[in-house]
C-alpha cells in the first residue's frame, strides 16, 4: 500500500506553477526539469534517490551540507556511487551555503543541458532551498575580512559588538544575541557587503524556483526512524567511525567542518557513551529536519517506509503525472 500528500503550502501562484507544463520526456514518461528529495536522516533518501536517477535519466545531485566534505565518508553517511557534490571539499575549507549554491547551480543546469534530469537529494534544508531557488545570497567574506570582525568582537566584547552592529543594521542586531558571537560577526561582515541578516525579501520559502521541480518528503514513522538510527549508528562504530574521527580531528577541520554531527562526541568519548550520545544527537537532529520538511512549499509526502525501489516507482510516477494531491501534512 502507497500513499501520498501534497503539503497545504503548496501555492497556486509564482514561477513554479507558471513553468509546470514544461516537462521533458524520457522515454514513455514526462518528468519535471528537476525532482528533489528531502527527508529526515536515516529515512532513506541516497537510496531512493539513485532508483530515481536511474528511472528517469538523472544524476543525484547531493544537498548536504557534511557530505560536501571528503574525509569523513562513515559519519557522514557519503553515498558510495558517484554524486555531484559529495566530497568536494576538504575538510580544511570552511564552505558557506553561498558557495554551495553557486556549485549547485552549475550542476543542475549543466546536467540539464545535457538532457539529464537532476536528482536532487539531501538533509540540509537550506541547502536543498539553495540549490533549487535564487536566494540572493551573499557572497561569503574573505578570510581577512571575517578574522578582523572576529578581533573587533573579542576586543569590545559582546555587548559593545552588538551595539555597533545595532548602530549598522538594528534589524539584524534585535534578533541576535550578543552572546552569539558567530552571527554577530556574520552580520557585521555582511554590512561591509551591503548585506543584511535580515534581507528585505525573505526567498526562503518562496514558491519560485530556477527550474519546473517537484519536491518530495521521505515520510518514515518515528518509531521505525529512532530504530533505523539505532542500527546506522552502530554499523559505523563497526566501519571504524571512531578511527576516521580521530585522524579528522588531528590533521585539522574548518570551523564548518567541525560541526559534522558528533564528530568530537565519536572521537573523544568512550564506547558507550559516544554511542548513545550519537544517537541521541541524530534523533535530535532528525526531529528538526521533519520540522524543515512541513515547511518546504509544494512538498509531496511520500510513505518511505518501505522498500527504495517501491518508494521510487511511485515518485516516478507522480513527478510524470504532475497529479495535484488533497491537501495534508508531512511528519
Amino acid at each position: 500500500m502507497w500513499w501520498f500528500r501534497a503539503s497545504r503550502r503548496n501555492g497556486r501562484t509564482g514561477r513554479a506553477r507558471a513553468s509546470s507544463k514544461r516537462r521533458r520526456q524520457v522515454g514513455a514518461l514526462f518528468v519535471p526539469d528537476v525532482v528533489a528529495i528531502f527527508g529526515p536522516t536515516a529515512s532513506g533518501k541516497t537510496a531512493v534517490a539513485e532508483a530515481v536517477a536511474v528511472r528517469v535519466g538523472g544524476d543525484v545531485v547531493s544537498a548536504d551540507s557534511m557530505q560536501a566534505y571528503s574525509g569523513l565518508p562513515i559519519l557522514t553517511a557519503q553515498p558510495d556511487r558517484p554524486t555531484k557534490l559529495a566530497g568536494i571539499w576538504p575538510l580544511s575549507h570552511e564552505g558557506s551555503v553561498a558557495e554551495y549554491a553557486e556549485l549547485a547551480h552549475a550542476e543542475i543546469d549543466s546536467l540539464l543541458g545535457a538532457r539529464r534530469t537532476p536528482v536532487v537529494a539531501g538533509g540540509t534544508g537550506l541547502y536543498l532551498r539553495a540549490a533549487l531557488v535564487e536566494l540572493g545570497l551573499p557572497p561569503a567574506p574573505a578570510p581577512e575580512l571575517r578574522a578582523r570582525y572576529e578581533r573587533l568582537y573579542d576586543r569590545l566584547g559582546p555587548e559593545r559588538a552588538h551595539a555597533v552592529l545595532s548602530e549598522r543594521d538594528p534589524d539584524a542586531a534585535a534578533h541576535l544575541h550578543a552572546n552569539d558571537r558567530r552571527r554577530v560577526v556574520r552580520g557585521l561582515e555582511l554590512t561591509e557587503l551591503g548585506s543584511s541578516l535580515r534581507p528585505q525579501t525573505d526567498r526562503l520559502w518562496t514558491q519560485d524556483v530556477r527550474h519546473p521541480t517537484v519536491v518530495f518528503g521521505l515520510d518514515v514513522p518515528r518509531d521505525v526512524l529512532v530504530e533505523r538510527i539505532a542500527r546506522r549508528a552502530r554499523l559505523m562504530f563497526e566501519a571504524g567511525v571512531v578511527e576516521e574521527a580521530r585522524g579528522a580531528l588531528e590533521a585539522g577541520v574548518s570551523p564548518t567542518a567541525v560541526h559534522a554531527l558528533g564528530l568530537r562526541g565519536v572521537a573523544e568519548l568512550p564506547f558507550e557513551e559516544a554511542l548513545d550520545t550519537l544517537m541521541t544527537r541524530t534523533r535530535r537532529y532528525a526531529a528538526y529536519q521533519r520540522k524543515w520538511m512541513r515547511r518546504i512549499p509544494g512538498l509531496v509526502s511520500v510513505n518511505a517506509d518501505r522498500p527504495p525501489d517501491e518508494i521510487a516507482d511511485d515518485i516516478v510516477q507522480v513527478a510524470s503525472a504532475r497529479q495535484r494531491l488533497p491537501a495534508g501534512r508531512a511528519g
